[in-house]
């Protein structure tokens, strides 16, 4: 009797070392009908805002902690939300072309978590490789998570992936017809 009592006790402790000592990972799906990722682009005479969706996506967590996550996107979901009719098909069809994304030879795009660290309970600074038109560069910005949500916003400089279309860094004299190098991606999820 007194072997087996000393035995379970022992049991007892290699598992409470084990279950001390192991971290529950995590990788949790995106619910894309839930998630909603809006562009916003700027000229000098306005802006234009519209949605593009979620191919597909997942965030990895160890235990409630972020550790990373990626994302495909779809390019040829590219939608315009503040125009309607004629004007709406020709900014969609525009933004398709080869002048901006080039969707026929480039139909998705990617993020990549290359370094997450917290900054407070529920917000974290990632860093990311985004790849739009083949192209890859770095970019960073704060996600913040709340239970199974989380956003952040984005600034990108399309240049930087061959996106020159009106852009007064690579054409002269555009005056009103300017588009300027950065654009806005807000993004809400849903895991």
């Amino acid at each position: 009797m007194k072997n087996l009592t000393k035995n379970t006790v022992l049991i007892a402790i290699l598992a409470f070392i084990t279950f001390s000592f192991t971290t529950i990972n995590s990788k949790k799906e995106i619910k894309i009908k839930n998630s909603n990722v809006v562009w916003k682009g700027y000229k000098v005479t306005g802006a234009h805002q519209g949605t593009i969706a979620i191919k597909s996506g997942h965030l990895n967590f160890n235990e409630d902690k972020l550790t990373g996550g990626e994302f495909t996107i779809d390019m040829s979901s590219i939608s315009s939300t503040d125009l309607q009719g004629e004007y709406k098909g020709k900014l969609e069809g525009h933004l398709k072309s080869d002048d901006f994304f080039g969707v026929k030879k480039f139909p998705t795009a990617s993020l990549v978590f290359k370094k997450v660290k917290s900054v407070s309970k529920n917000a974290y600074k990632i860093i990311a490789d985004i790849t739009i038109k083949g192209k890859t560069e770095k970019v960073s910005f704060n996600l913040s998570v709340y239970g199974n949500k989380a956003n952040a916003s984005l600034k990108i400089d399309r240049t930087k992936f061959d996106v020159k279309y009106g852009s007064t860094s690579f054409f002269d004299g555009l005056k009103d017809k300017a588009i300027y190098d950065e654009f806005d991606l807000i993004v809400d999820l849903e895991f």
